[in-house]
């Protein structure tokens, strides 16, 4: 995996749009590039960039969200309404841009972040939701979020920690580091599961032993089933004693309802006997009044309805009458009216007629009308057909109208000849194939005019390539000079360097007695002899140290000449593999070139450069907008000449249908004179039909009046005698004596249910009485009290016995449940035990309650493979020292073994700040190594930590790193604000801060 590019906008400090481009020069002529600024100026920010564009996530605030955002002011620049990052990276299955952004909506509220991955070979985004990107990021890159913050951010600075920790907090920054935290919760998982499945084991052990504890003995399981025999023998007997003395004392009961129930029949008959005779007093004479009357009902009922009849049709004629009256003042209003709307006089017999014929004579205009109204829109449309291509529509006066197409005409005649001059070299009579062949002529121009676009950008780009071709040639003529000149000098260092380790060696062997005399002092044995006193180890020359001095500033030097030649060669190799690609991509350019140079002169003749194609074209297009307007102008004229005659007859047809209005007003006003004359004609013959229906209606009515009389008179002779007989004064009397049949039917009612109801009560009592002297025979002289009080003793010593025998009986069902329940705890047991053996394994191998146990393990396994791979790298960074870890009896931090000291074993913590950041270098490196095993991974970023070194291993470290890039083709950025490394490193993204809170972003190199 590669970053080829980031390009970012609004992030925290740096406002403004940003890009960085690694396939660009600086970065194509050295891949090691540092980062530098001042505290806070954005260094970081870069690569926050990174992951928030791959993964949504930022180490120093986790993953994003608008809450996120918002609540704590992160990544969006102050005063800035959008944020985008884009980082456009190389994998194995090809190139991809992935992209973030946030805005605000216009309303000044933060929208959700949105997420996109870019296909770079089709440039089309995968159909993807933004959840989803992080996900496909690390499918394509191969490395998850915590792994490439580790591969490629590396921070050197949570190692320098990790090399002094003891060993205890070592594990758990290694657990840290390398997101090993899983082999903790494994362990624990272990203990917690073999903790769970053997607690419930032992719940179920101490459940079978609580269970057995209230299990019953043998002998009293034998007493309680011998005893609970008893008493259900005794229950038995109890229960038919109970049922007896209930029967008995039920027995009482009856007869007490018995005797009770008839003296309350005889209380009903004695009231129902009372309510007959007042009955009798109150209503027996109006109903016996009644019957006798009844005989003759039907015909004093006929004559009360014949006397309302002949009153009904007298008070229908009087009304009838007054109705005859308004109907002629309504006949003769209506024909006023009409009178009115036909404005001539006319008669009753008349009105039809006069009414048809003033219709047909309103009708006839209407239509009249209505075609000089078709013929005048027929007309218009017509005229509008013609005009349509002209700008021009018929709005009010007509003669206004004609004189402005008039003019029309006469300025369409003037633009022609105007245009017909402009295209005196084409061929008028043939529009069509003039601009045919216009626009093929065009669209060659055009072409042409690409074509010629393309070759001067390849010469443009030619020119380029020969002029970075030029400026990397004396580079190659100098840097093989310099070479060999480093190289010899190496060499002649090397020689020296020799010569005076020999000579130190020699030295030290001729001093080595010298050095021991040094060393004594008086009061100690010597080791040699054993004296206490030592006269020859006074007064002796002082020691020289200048040779050791000497070999120090030799081995310097020769360090300084290594550091120079290594960085020579590399940038010789750059050089060399910049310029083999800069003359590939000339000698591509220049195939294209002559390629495109001969499609040319095919298809256009020779190559002229100071032809201008784009002036022709634009001539070209002008000579095809003219003809256009031609042929555009001359429809216009013709429209307007088409045009004029039709709107003259247009003024002929609206003056007609004017002229007919006009009429048309003076004699009819309404908008519907068919409906108009109709409504009067309904509105005549409704009054004539009522006129004759009322006439016919009073003549039958004085004829019923006369027939109901003659009835009332027969029937007044038949009753008289009858009523006189009844002793009536009149039919009005006997009419006052009949009833209303409902109200004699009640009475009638009343008086059969009094009756009927006396004769149920004395048919009850006799049954009761007899039902009465049977259960006397059956009853028995103890009185009810003693029975209740004998009841209650059986039903209490029933109960206690009943009690007794649920105990005995729940006693022995608990014995035999307990027993059972025991027998399947049991059983279970068996099988669980079996079950969790691997779990008892498990926890005895790994497990324990903090995970300790196997988390060590893993991370001890973790830590060789780790110093296994730092060990690799720290062999490109010093010669000195290699890692282990620490054995029995050392102290608890990591160990480096110096192997200038005679692989002399030293803690780190002794180590120097310098000595400290290379080991720590080193595992950083390791820790890269390590996350990406499976994954190639070309791009790195190394933070602080250079100020810690002297010059010379700040040297020594970026000769290492230069080599690791020149060997790998990595490309390596260095986050630092150290001053000397901006003398070292040529290519560097300075960030500088502004007085506003702001930074600017700088490329160099």
């Amino acid at each position: 995996m590669k970053i080829l590019k980031i390009e970012f906008q609004n992030i925290n400090s740096l406002k403004g749009d940003h890009e960085i481009d690694f396939t660009e020069a600086p970065f194509t002529v050295s891949s090691l590039f540092a980062i530098t600024g001042p505290t806070g100026s954005g260094k970081s920010s870069i690569l926050d960039v990174i992951s928030l564009a791959l993964f949504n996530q930022v180490p120093r605030l986790g993953k994003i969200s608008r809450a996120e955002i918002i609540n704590k002011g992160a990544l969006l620049t102050r005063n800035q309404k959008e944020a985008s990052a884009k980082v456009t990276y190389q994998c194995k299955s090809g190139i991809y841009a992935s992209f973030w952004n946030i805005s605000t909506a216009r309303t000044g509220n933060l929208r959700d972040y949105e997420m996109q991955i870019f296909d770079m070979a089709t440039d089309k985004a995968l159909d993807l939701k933004k959840s989803d990107v992080p996900a496909k990021n690390e499918e394509l890159i191969g490395l998850s979020y915590d792994q490439f913050i580790k591969a490629v951010l590396l921070a050197q600075g949570e190692f320098a920690q990790f090399l002094r920790a003891r060993k205890d907090e070592r594990g758990e920054l290694l657990e840290k580091i390398t997101g090993t935290g899983i082999y903790r919760q494994l362990g624990i998982k272990a203990f917690q599961k073999k903790k769970e499945v053997s607690a419930e084991i032992e719940k179920e052990q101490q459940e079978i032993e609580l269970h057995r504890k209230s299990l019953l003995e043998e002998e009293e399981q034998k007493a309680f089933s011998e005893a609970l025999y008893e008493k259900d023998r005794s229950c038995k007997s109890l229960e038919t004693e109970v049922e007896k003395l209930k029967q008995n004392l039920q027995l009482k009961t009856e007869i007490r309802e018995r005797t009770s129930e008839i003296q309350k029949q005889l209380e009903s008959k004695k009231q129902a006997d009372y309510e007959l005779k007042l009955f009798e007093a109150e209503e027996g004479e109006k109903l016996q009044k009644h019957e006798k009357i009844r005989l003759f009902g039907e015909e004093l009922t006929s004559w009360q309805q014949t006397n309302n009849s002949c009153k009904e049709v007298q008070n229908e004629i009087e009304l009838n009458l007054q109705r005859t009256k308004t109907n002629f003042g309504d006949i003769t209003n209506c024909l006023e009216e009409i009178k009115k709307f036909i404005k001539s006089d006319t008669k009753a017999e008349t009105v039809e007629q006069q009414l048809q014929e003033f219709s047909e004579k309103v009708r006839k205009l209407e239509q009249q009308r209505e075609e000089k109204g078709t013929s005048y829109k027929a007309l218009k449309r017509e005229f509008e057909t013609e005009v349509r291509e002209v700008p021009f529509q018929l709005n009010g006066n007509l003669d206004t109208a004609a004189e402005k197409l008039q003019e029309m005409q006469g300025f369409s005649k003037a633009r022609l000849s105007e245009l017909e001059r402009l295209l005196v070299k084409i061929d008028l009579e043939n529009p069509l194939s003039e601009k045919q062949r216009l626009r093929k002529e065009l669209e060659q121009s055009r072409q042409a005019e690409r074509q010629v676009a393309r070759l001067q950008s390849l010469f443009d780009e030619l020119q380029k390539l020969k002029k970075e071709e030029d400026s990397i040639t004396p580079q190659l003529e100098e840097l093989p000079k310099k070479i060999a000149l480093d190289k010899s000098g190496v060499e002649t260092l090397n020689e020296r360097l020799q010569k005076l380790q020999l000579k130190k060696e020699y030295e030290n062997l001729r001093r080595s007695l010298e050095e021991h005399r040094h060393s004594l002092h008086d009061g100690e044995p010597c080791p040699l002899c054993g004296a206490l006193e030592h006269p020859y180890a006074k007064d002796l020359p002082a020691q020289e140290d200048g040779l050791q001095e000497e070999i120090k500033l030799t081995e310097k030097e020769l360090s300084e000449k290594q550091r120079l030649l290594t960085g020579n060669e590399t940038t010789l190799a750059h050089y060399k593999e910049r310029l083999r690609i800069l003359q590939q991509n000339e000698q591509e350019k220049k195939k294209e070139l002559h390629t495109q140079k001969s499609t040319f002169e095919a298809e256009f003749g020779e190559y002229d450069e100071k032809f201008d194609w784009a002036a022709n074209s634009t001539a070209i297009d002008k000579m095809i907008q003219a003809l256009e307007n031609y042929e555009e102008e001359n429809r216009k004229l013709k429209a307007i000449s088409a045009g004029l005659p039709i709107l003259k007859k247009l003024q002929t047809v609206l003056a007609e249908g004017l002229e007919l209005k006009a009429q048309l007003d003076e004699i009819y006003s309404g908008d519907n004179v068919h409906s108009d004359c109709l409504e009067l004609q309904k509105k005549w013959n409704s009054l004539q039909h009522q006129k004759n229906s009322l006439t016919s209606l009073v003549k039958e009515q004085e004829a019923k009046l006369h027939s109901r009389s003659a009835e009332l008179e027969r029937l007044e002779r038949s009753l008289f005698s009858k009523v006189q007989k009844e002793g009536c004064k009149d039919i009005s009397d006997a009419l006052a004596r009949l009833l209303p049949e409902q109200s004699a039917a009640e009475m009638r009612q009343k008086k059969e249910r009094l009756c009927n109801q006396i004769t149920r009560i004395e048919v009850a009592v006799k049954t009761l009485e007899l039902e009465l002297q049977k259960l006397k025979a059956k009853d028995i002289e103890k009185p009810s009290e003693a029975i209740s009080e004998e009841l209650r003793n059986k039903q209490q010593e029933l109960q206690k016995a009943k009690e007794t025998c649920e105990e005995l009986r729940r006693k022995l069902n608990n014995h035999k449940e307990t027993l059972d329940r025991i027998e399947n705890i049991e059983a279970g047991l068996v099988e669980k035990k079996q079950k969790i053996r691997r779990w008892e394994l498990l926890n005895h191998l790994i497990g324990d309650a903090t995970g300790k146990k196997f988390n060590d393990f893993a991370q001890d396994l973790t830590l060789s493979r780790l110093l296994q791979l730092a060990n690799f790298r720290l062999k490109d960074l010093s010669d000195r020292y290699h890692l282990d870890k620490p054995v029995e009896g050392e102290d608890d931090s990591l160990v480096a073994i110096d192997e200038h000291m005679g692989a002399q074993r030293r803690s780190v913590k002794t180590l120097s700040g310098g000595e400290t950041f290379i080991l720590s270098l080193s595992m950083a490196l390791a820790l890269s190594d390590l996350a990406s095993k499976n994954v190639e991974i070309n791009s790195l970023f190394i933070d602080e930590g250079f100020g810690t070194l002297d010059p010379e291993t700040l040297d020594q470290t970026l000769d290492t790193l230069e080599r690791l890039q020149a060997e790998s083709a990595k490309t390596i950025g260095i986050i630092s604000h150290v001053d000397s490394l901006k003398e070292r490193i040529a290519t560097q993204i300075q960030l500088k801060r502004n007085g506003q809170g702001y930074s600017s972003l700088e490329i160099t190199g």
